[in-house]
């Protein structure tokens, strides 16, 4: 993933694993490089120039070997189109777990 892009994000998570990913999903290989020639492609202005410390994410792990640019790409959006299908369904599950902890004790009890 070209890092300098100001498309490009990453998040660090408690366990240590990093997602990285182009917010206009425009990288079907995603975590391991992006389209050459991207339409997008615009250099971040906010860290031009800039020198990175330490607390950068650790580097970004090998790619697969023996990976088709095409199955790959078919295979991501398979997983992302399964991940569309039930967010909302799960958002709206924990959304409702969340409003009857916040419901007074009463009404938790009464609706059993």
């Amino acid at each position: 993933m070209r890092e300098e892009c100001r498309h490009f994000q990453s998040r660090t998570y408690a366990s240590g694993e990093v997602a990285r990913f182009c917010v206009l999903d425009l990288a079907p290989e995603a975590p391991w490089k992006c389209p050459e020639n991207c339409p997008s492609y615009t250099r971040r202005f906010a860290d031009v120039g800039w020198q990175h410390g330490t607390l950068i994410e650790p580097a970004l792990e090998n790619p697969p070997e023996e990976i088709s640019s095409p199955e790959a790409a078919r295979l991501l959006d398979e997983a992302e189109d399964v991940i569309n299908r039930i967010g909302k369904e799960v958002a709206i599950e924990v959304k409702k777990e969340k409003e009857k902890e916040q419901s007074p004790w009463w009404k938790r009890i009464w609706s059993r």
